[in-house]
């Protein structure tokens, strides 16, 4: 994939993380899916179809409330991750690898459309459309995100800074707290019914958080295999130098659900 807008038009390509992907970004805490419970979504009776699915984090973990989910992705590698860990899980799941641009699914077949943690990357003027048309009378959309605090955490900080020093095109950097903004292309369709943006601090150890930094963007999505194994190096023996072997870095999630307009 490549986006003028995104990393100085640099190519990244998940499916290069996707094996990290799966072993190390399953972190999002308790009282992020306790949040989306709360507001009505993703629970039993509700056909889920969750765009950018990734390696099926979310699906995965929303499965006990007993929604009906289906996750697409764009990422081969991606997708097959999403359906090793679901059959791992016990879950039965299906997963398809298509475009949420493309998806081939017949109008009003879904109650709730979820994208956790890649809105950014979608040509939102096909795809509002489309999710309009998928989504039932009064169906909703919700989007998610969360993303560590540099300026406020020295860790998230310090690593943040390796990651430029390696790849300094990478814009995923100096995150502030700032609710997830919505194309005018969604706006003649859905009426914003909820935002939400709170912290939660999340669990690692140097070994986990250095596996979640590799997986990001910036690193295995878009770096030569050399240039990570050089990372991973540094990054390694940062980690040593800067952080306990268990510790907790600070995070903002965002929150924003969609109804379509009646």
């Amino acid at each position: 994939m490549r986006r003028e807008d995104i990393d100085g038009g640099k190519r990244f390509d998940w499916n290069r993380a996707a094996a990290d992907y799966a072993k190390y970004r399953d972190i999002y805490p308790p009282a992020f899916y306790e949040k989306i419970v709360a507001l009505g979504l993703c629970v039993r009776g509700q056909k889920v179809l969750d765009v950018g699915t990734g390696t099926g984090i979310l699906p995965r973990n929303l499965a006990q409330y007993g929604a009906d989910f289906v996750g697409i992705d764009l990422s081969a590698g991606q997708i097959e991750q999403a359906k090793r860990l679901s059959k791992e899980a016990g879950l039965n799941i299906p997963f398809r690898c298509v475009p949420a641009e493309e998806m081939p699914f017949p109008d009003a077949s879904f109650n709730v459309v979820t994208a956790c943690q890649c809105f950014m990357y979608f040509d939102h003027k096909t795809l509002a459309l489309n999710i309009y048309r998928v989504l039932k009378p009064s169906g909703r959309l919700a989007v998610f995100y969360m993303a560590w605090l540099p300026l406020e955490d020295n860790v998230a900080g310090q690593s943040e800074a390796l990651i430029l020093k390696h790849n300094p095109a990478w814009t995923g950097c100096q995150e502030m707290r700032h609710p997830i903004a919505i194309p005018e292309y969604y706006l003649p369709f859905f009426e914003v019914e909820e935002t939400r943006v709170f912290d939660v601090k999340v669990p690692f150890t140097r070994e986990s958080w250095n596996g979640r930094i590799k997986a990001c963007r910036g690193v295995e999505a878009s770096l030569s295999e050399e240039e990570v194994k050089q990372f991973d190096q540094e990054h390694r023996a940062l980690l040593q130098d800067i952080a306990p072997p268990s510790f907790q870095v600070l995070h903002y999630t965002a929150i924003a659900v969609l109804r379509v307009k009646k």
